[in-house]
């Protein structure tokens, strides 16, 4: 490779390095105050399953529902496996795969 296109391309990369680190600024980093939420950060002030959620959420388990489950009350938006298909096969015990 010629030395002029080396040059081209180095000079691009400083550029284009610069232009980055530079935006980056602008935005908060995650991670350098775990403990603190930044000014302005949506939150979520209360959650509400309807009951196609939790008939989901309940797929393959009988009544009476066991206390281990009434975390289910207090399940946000966040993901969870629990309301998840797993496995297929042997390892569907909630016959999941199976409807």
């Amino acid at each position: 490779m010629p030395s002029s296109m080396r040059r081209l391309i180095w000079a691009m990369f400083v550029v284009t390095g610069g232009v980055v680190s530079a935006t980056a600024v602008a935005y908060p980093i995650a991670g350098l105050q775990p403990d603190r939420r930044p000014a302005g950060a949506p939150v979520i002030e209360w959650v509400h399953h309807d009951r196609s959620w939790y008939e989901h959420a309940l797929t393959g388990i009988s009544r009476p529902y066991p206390k281990s489950l009434y975390f289910l009350d207090n399940q946000g938006y966040w993901y969870t496996p629990f309301i998840h298909s797993g496995m297929n096969g042997y390892y569907d015990i909630r016959g999941w795969h199976r409807q």
